[in-house]
């Protein structure tokens, strides 16, 4: 019997996992509409409803004075804000219908949900920079050898601050500023050291690589660690992983807040940096994932506590807002781009042919979604 109450307690927690994985992005989806629903009321277009989920409506009223109508649908997993004559072939009369406002008003409008997105993110980084601290790389069971001494090497519990003179704030970081560095060639570093007595001051130390850098990809960095020293140890399932970790610091109020911004940036660039080697081939298919690995990943992610559940919803909240803006069909960043064609010809290209490329780009982006879904399972 209580093994059975253990496994109820286990399911519970499962699913308490799951949906708060599933919030993040329904939230995220949701402030990302709520931006277009915002800026196109303060740019007087008409709007004819804002939606919470997909498909059928488990709610909706509309409003008798302005006759938007607001629901609430059965599938958490999107959303939208639905412009009056946005999807239309032919010209409306309306004034307020989205193609009949200026072009610059409605570049406005579509660049608005991305940018609350990055709002609600940068928003996220800053309260948990101010609550625990910024994650930074800690080294662990680093060891001198003959060749390498402990003037050039890295110690236990270093906190790796700057290295070339560069912000450390990603894994990737500190590859793209170690990458192409020889064995026995030296770079410098700023750490944050313990000393002797115990406590931890700022030391400025010229580390020794051990082996060349020659970095693959992103998700390939055990070039970094063998040149680091970092040593490999058997985790609890025996599996053999660098002693590489992560550690909250804290800093001043302005450190922080610029910290904040430098992070956000980080992670937005991490978006091309993927996108880049996806394209020349370096990182594979099966190193993204679509909807179901995201809740997945989301969800352990969630079991470990508050302060990495919010730091993956502001990674989630940047990524998003960076691939919206990209100049695919179906996403806003390729609306921006046929509304500065129309801008600048002083006339649209045909709507047919605009609304046939968007839902040609919204069919396989939905394809590529799920194929990556399944090359995660095989």
């Amino acid at each position: 019997m209580w093994y059975n109450l253990l496994d109820v307690v286990s399911v519970f927690k499962t699913v308490g996992y799951v949906v708060a994985a599933v919030f993040i992005l329904l939230a995220m989806i949701t402030i990302h509409e709520f931006g277009h629903y915002i800026v196109g009321k303060l740019l007087r277009f008409k709007i004819n409803e804002f939606a919470i989920g997909m498909g059928p409506a488990i709610f909706k009223r509309k409003s008798k004075k302005t006759g938007e109508q607001f629901s609430l649908r059965v599938l958490p997993l999107g959303g939208y804000c639905a412009f009056a004559g946005e999807d239309d072939e032919k010209e409306s009369s309306d004034p307020g219908a989205f193609h009949n406002r200026a072009p610059w008003r409605r570049i406005l409008v579509l660049v608005a949900g991305a940018l609350m997105n990055y709002i609600l993110a940068l928003l996220i980084i800053v309260i948990v920079f101010f609550a625990y601290g910024q994650m930074l790389l800690v080294t662990k069971n680093v060891e001198p050898t003959a060749e390498y001494t402990a003037e050039y090497c890295l110690q236990d519990m270093d906190v790796i601050l700057q290295a070339e003179g560069k912000n450390i704030y990603l894994t990737s970081d500190l590859a793209q500023v170690l990458q192409g560095k020889k064995q026995g060639e030296k770079a410098a570093f700023r750490l944050s050291r313990v000393t002797e007595a115990g406590n931890r001051e700022v030391v400025d130390v010229q580390i020794a690589m051990r082996s060349d850098v020659d970095i693959q990809s992103v998700t390939e960095l055990s070039a970094v660690w063998d040149a680091l020293g970092i040593a490999q140890k058997p985790n609890d399932s025996g599996e053999m992983i660098y002693q590489i970790y992560s550690a909250s610091c804290k800093f001043g109020f302005f450190q922080t807040i610029g910290r904040a911004f430098a992070y956000s940036g980080r992670i937005a660039g991490s978006v091309f940096t993927v996108l880049g080697e996806l394209l020349t081939g370096r990182l594979g298919l099966n190193a993204m994932g679509g909807p179901i690995s995201t809740i997945k990943l989301t969800s352990q992610i969630a079991a470990a506590g508050l302060h990495p559940y919010l730091e993956i919803a502001a990674y989630i909240g940047v990524n998003l807002a960076v691939f919206n803006l990209l100049p695919i069909p179906a996403l806003d960043g390729s609306k921006v781009v046929f509304t500065v064609i129309e801008w600048i010809r002083g006339k649209p290209i045909n709507r047919k042919v605009e609304n046939w490329i968007h839902f040609i780009g919204f069919i396989l982006l939905f394809g590529f979604a799920i194929l990556v879904d399944v090359l995660q399972f095989i």
